[in-house]
């Protein structure tokens, strides 16, 4: 059964980052070859450079076109590696891209999943009932503000004539007060008639004597 449908390959595949190593390889083992013909090739024109025209010179050109047909042909070879390496980068840079892209189509899903489950649970309703009672409870507080800060007015059952009388009255106690002060407590209609004959104030050894004695 195996020679007929050929044996199942259990090989893993192969990755696109393990293809790219591989064609890098191959075009490290290219450059080997091309640095070795172009030695070679170099050496080929320092001996024709020395010899003269002839059979010799001859045979040694031929040798030197064939090293060169050789080196262009690994050339091209270089080159169609190259290619090869720089498509499938560009294509693991497409598959990285996309990757990202998925990933932040994943997370876009996700978010839009919880924020109808969060705005399904608001009331629109409510909020403006809400913002309806704060508007009022606002507009009673300036209300309220506002009556407490009232002036009241001087009522209409009092004489204005009396209140200037009872202010200028207010005005002679303070004059009468600051008067007093400065005379030393006796008022300025009293100070003349202090009279001045009053003894000195007495010793203190003649207050005692008065009091019974020296001791």
């Amino acid at each position: 059964m195996n020679r007929l449908f050929g044996a199942k390959n259990n090989a893993p595949k192969p990755t696109l980052n393990s293809a790219i190593q591989g064609v890098e390889t191959r075009i490290d083992s290219v450059d080997v070859k091309l640095a070795k013909l172009n030695s070679d090739l170099s050496t080929y024109q320092q001996k024709m450079a020395k010899m003269r025209d002839g059979p010799g010179k001859n045979a040694i050109k031929q040798k030197a076109l064939k090293v060169l047909q050789q080196r262009k042909m690994y050339e091209s070879q270089r080159d169609q590696l190259q290619q090869q390496s720089w498509n499938m980068e560009q294509a693991g840079m497409m598959q990285d891209n996309l990757k990202n892209v998925m990933t932040t189509v994943d997370a876009m899903k996700t978010t839009n999943k919880e924020l109808r489950k969060q705005y399904g649970k608001i009331d629109i309703d409510k909020i403006e009932q809400i913002q309806d009672e704060m508007a009022d409870l606002m507009e009673l507080g300036n209300e309220i503000s506002e009556s407490m800060g009232r002036a009241y007015d001087i009522p209409d059952d009092v004489d204005e004539a009396e209140l200037d009388a009872e202010l200028e009255a207010l005005g002679e106690d303070m004059m009468f007060e600051q008067q007093t002060e400065s005379a030393g407590g006796v008022p300025s209609f009293l100070q003349d008639e202090v009279p001045t004959f009053i003894d000195e104030a007495p010793e203190a050894k003649k207050v005692q004597e008065a009091a019974g004695g020296v001791g």
